[in-house]
């Protein structure tokens, strides 16, 4: 039997430093979804916009966020996830949430922090890969800068999907779309990037550019550039398994350890 898994990709403006006017916006949004859907993706700093004034707008695993998407994963039967500025043991984070339907809970800590915006002197980074099991897909979820670095997203724990969140600027939005589908040939499993649209109060501007690829890089899904705007794709665990058993090119793949 072949799991399918839909997936929701919203991108959308983000209100600056404001948690309150996001999580009603995003409702909006979530609850306006008209299809039956299994995992509904936000952008990165969903709440805040990218912001290096955590303590103006950081919660914690119990705060309203969590709490928020808790109460929205039971609602829509589907899984919510993006990132959040998160405080924990009196350290800042910029967290990806992953929240199921059942409650259950799975985070990941952003690794390669953005020294080019001073992320790395306010923020700490994970050192956790962590793998999603959801509806018998296996999902590495990742964060925006994460997105540079191969090495961190290379196959090494047999996941069938990679997942960045984002607030990625214009002037560099030709790397996004490059990387992310890089991403995706490479490892030979989906690729979904969301990024944000509008500007932040730093004046960056942010595209969109949200897309989805398939294994081997050929885009199933995008939105229109510069504009809110929420897709949907359909993924496939056969195409994955299919594909890899056809063309073994993992089986060639460098071995090495991270540190």
């Amino acid at each position: 039997m072949d799991n399918k898994l839909n997936v929701a990709i919203i991108q959308a403006n983000l209100a600056w430093e404001n948690p309150i006017q996001n999580r009603l916006n995003f409702t909006q949004k979530i609850e306006n979804l008209t299809n039956t859907v299994d995992l509904i993706v936000l952008p990165e700093m969903f709440t805040s916009g990218f912001t290096m004034s955590p303590q103006l707008v950081a919660e914690t695993m119990d705060g309203a966020t969590v709490q928020w998407m808790l109460a929205l994963a039971k609602q829509k039967t589907a899984a919510i996830v993006g990132s959040v500025v998160i405080e924990d043991s009196g350290q800042y984070y910029n967290r990806l949430v992953f929240v199921h339907p059942d409650g259950k809970i799975d985070s990941y800590n952003k690794r390669h922090t953005f020294t080019l915006a001073g992320e790395d002197k306010v923020y700490a980074k994970g050192d956790q890969v962590v793998i999603v099991d959801y509806k018998g897909f296996k999902i590495k979820p990742l964060v925006c800068y994460d997105l540079r670095f191969p090495v961190w997203a290379r196959v090494q724990d047999n996941f069938d999907i990679l997942l960045y969140v984002a607030n990625w600027p214009t002037k560099r939005i030709t790397a996004w779309d490059t990387l992310l589908q890089a991403r995706a040939i490479e490892n030979m499993c989906y690729c979904i990037g969301v990024n944000r649209v509008g500007l932040d109060a730093n004046n960056y501007e942010y595209p969109g550019h949200s897309a989805a690829y398939n294994v081997l890089g050929n885009v199933l899904a995008n939105l229109k550039p510069n504009t809110e705007g929420v897709t949907e794709v359909v993924l496939s665990k056969s195409h994955v398994d299919n594909t890899r058993n056809k063309l073994r090119f993992l089986e060639d793949k460098d071995e090495f350890s991270l540190e």
